[in-house]
């Protein structure tokens, strides 16, 4: 199973699309190193090949898939779903990312740990009824205020906090569409040296964490062009976060990475994401 090509996915962008958001950019560092090795299975392990996320420890997510999306199509969903593949378990490349995953486990400090942990706990939950009070608002603004400071919060900002809603509820079946389309198992499924610093009850691929830090990173820069570095930096170490705690491999980081710029780009043909784009630059335009 081939991997995906970052440059085929944005040609498919800017063909679809006359509007456009910032661009996609390349991959780079040892995501693209990784992305040189082959993704093909080994022929020879096809019991490896065949592992998938076990039935067993499958526990959340699932509820979110079925619920009505704010901006996407039904039809995008199912378009994300196939756009990216993770390589196989048996592949060089998988290899490759289990031994970087050892790596980081020698060497994720008390700072490293503590960090991550405080990551994890971080995450916008859309109710499931569309109508309902947003859950946990706050951490829409996680990102912003980590950057800019204590302004950036929902009070001052409604017409940012409803655009960030719709867009992370999307996230949020994206992500569990396409976590349960794949049933990538967790890198410690596969290799039993990993000492993981949590166990996670739904499948590997793509990164939750990873799509919702970009997704917003990406929002944020249309928002605040300026800090769009800053914004993409931050997102970079929740990914990273992630791997540091020895539950996602670099693939699942990079997938959600891709994901969440080509979900902005689908979002841009619904009349209602523009206007509520609109608004929310509004308020960032005073």
């Amino acid at each position: 199973m081939k991997y995906y090509s970052t440059s085929l996915l944005l040609a498919l962008s800017f063909s679809l699309f006359s509007q456009s958001i910032q661009p996609l950019e390349s991959v780079s560092g040892y995501y693209q190193e990784l992305q040189k090795l082959s993704a093909d299975p080994d022929p020879d392990q096809t019991e490896l090949n065949a592992m998938r996320y076990p039935a067993s420890e499958r526990a959340t997510g699932k509820q979110f898939i079925g619920i009505e999306p704010s901006y996407l199509q039904r039809k995008d969903i199912s378009t994300l779903q196939s756009l990216v593949a993770f390589p196989s378990n048996s592949s060089e490349q998988t290899r490759a990312e289990l031994d970087y995953l050892l790596e980081w486990q020698e060497k994720r400090d008390a700072g490293k740990r503590r960090r991550a942990y405080e990551i994890a706990s971080i995450g916008y939950w859309p109710p499931l009824e569309k109508n309902g009070e947003y859950g946990n608002v706050e951490d829409l603004f996680w990102e912003c205020e980590s950057i800019i400071g204590s302004k950036c919060n929902p009070d001052s900002y409604p017409a940012t906090t409803h655009l960030l809603a719709g867009v992370t509820r999307d996230m949020r079946i994206v992500e569990f569409s396409v976590k349960y389309h794949h049933l990538r198992p967790r890198p410690y499924h596969l290799e039993p040296r990993l000492k993981p610093m949590g166990r996670v009850p739904n499948p590997s691929f793509a990164s939750g964490h990873t799509l919702w830090a970009y997704i917003q990173a990406f929002t944020w820069s249309e928002l605040i062009p300026i800090r769009r570095g800053a914004f993409i930096d931050l997102a970079f170490e929740v990914g990273e976060s992630r791997e540091i705690m020895g539950i996602h491999y670099p693939s699942d980081e990079e997938a959600a990475r891709v994901l969440a710029h080509q979900m902005l780009v689908m979002m841009l043909e619904n009349r209602t994401f523009l206007a509520d784009l609109k608004k929310a630059k509004g308020e960032w335009s005073k």
